[in-house]
């Protein structure tokens, strides 16, 4: 015997405009869009951990303007929007106590990595829907080789950076450091 089951619950409203969090009241969750700036530009995507929280991770990653902005942190996981412009990386970093996963949404690049910041041996080409997996400890780097931003998303385990991290350029994500 087969049972048939409903599917899932539908929004009027297409999901990849919209973002999930918890409402102030109750379990209800509401929809709220994402905000453009007064220059229609960039959209404010606000931390959302560590409440329950869920959104189309493809189009915001996607919609994303910003160098990197935390979207969700919690005690053990976090996850980053991430937006690399044309000719331009990540820059070369380690994360002693960190996995990471980064995943590309848009665009073209080149991941190294390696056990010495001088010596980057491993080396891919990644583009669209590609997984990008940085043990802890392991330097690396991402580089936009394409001609349009590159644009994608990061997990870190355990958290790497600060609840709230909004980073609006490369050049303030360095201060930051």
């Amino acid at each position: 015997m087969y049972w048939v089951y409903p599917p899932p619950y539908y929004y009027p409203y297409a999901p990849y405009h919209f973002i999930m969090h918890p409402a102030d009241q109750g379990n209800r969750l509401q929809l709220e869009p994402f905000q453009q700036n007064e220059n229609n530009d960039a959209y404010r995507i606000s931390d959302y951990g560590p409440q329950p929280f869920v959104l189309n991770i493809h189009e915001a990653a996607k919609i994303n303007t910003t160098y990197r902005t935390a979207i969700w942190t919690g005690k053990y996981l976090q996850v980053t929007l991430m937006c690399i412009n044309i000719g331009d990386d990540i820059g070369i970093e380690i994360h002693p106590d960190t996995d990471q996963f980064l995943r590309i949404e848009q665009g073209q690049g080149i991941v190294r990595m390696g056990e010495s910041k001088d010596n980057l041996n491993f080396e891919r080409n990644v583009s669209d829907d590609s997984a990008i997996m940085v043990p802890a400890g392991t330097w690396h780097n991402v580089i936009n080789t394409g001609n349009t931003p590159l644009k994608l998303y990061s997990i870190y385990a355990p958290p790497h950076h600060p609840h709230g991290t909004a980073e609006a350029t490369k050049a303030d994500a360095m201060k930051e450091e």
